[in-house]
């Protein structure tokens, strides 16, 4: 974005949290696949030489399902209050950037919470009857304090 911002403006960036570095990344493939090599081995000496190719498929998903992984980590969400509006910019890997503006007076913040059972589900942003789910890939605490912040934020003056 290249307009300027106000920095009188609340904004707030999420984005996910993943614990696996590149590195990390590198080691865990290399044990998989080494662990399939000598399991494939095993098998072919055994005379189960179908099976080294289910092993080499195993490899493959796990490369698959950390590449989707990765890219799912590269996505965010922007959440701006100005004096008179709410933005929420949404980010992802691949796909053409999304923009809602709400009127700030009419947004709501709701939590679905069960205090009995003490869980937390989906954080909305409300306006005119439509609800839009925000910082889905948080934790729940995280998603407690974003709420508490978002409903200060709405309700404190423009700064």
């Amino acid at each position: 974005m290249d307009e300027a911002r106000n920095p009188k403006n609340w904004t707030a960036v999420l984005t996910p949290h993943r614990s696996l570095s590149r590195q990390g990344f590198l080691i865990v493939m290399g044990l998989i696949a080494g662990v399939n090599f000598v399991a494939g081995l095993v098998f072919y000496h055994l005379g189960a030489w179908p099976v080294v190719g289910f092993c080499g498929l195993d490899v493959l998903l796990m490369y698959l399902a950390f590449k989707r992984n990765f890219a799912d980590a590269r996505r965010a969400e922007r959440i701006e209050i100005t004096e008179g509006e709410v933005i929420l910019d949404r980010l992802a890997e691949g796909k053409e950037p999304q923009q809602q503006r709400f009127i700030r007076n009419w947004v709501r913040v709701s939590l679905e919470e069960d205090v009995e059972r003490e869980l937390i589900g989906a954080l909305y942003l409300t306006s005119h009857g439509k609800r839009t789910e925000i910082a889905s890939f948080l934790a729940p605490f995280e998603k407690k304090e974003l709420a508490k912040a978002l409903k200060a934020a709405l309700v404190s003056p423009y700064r």
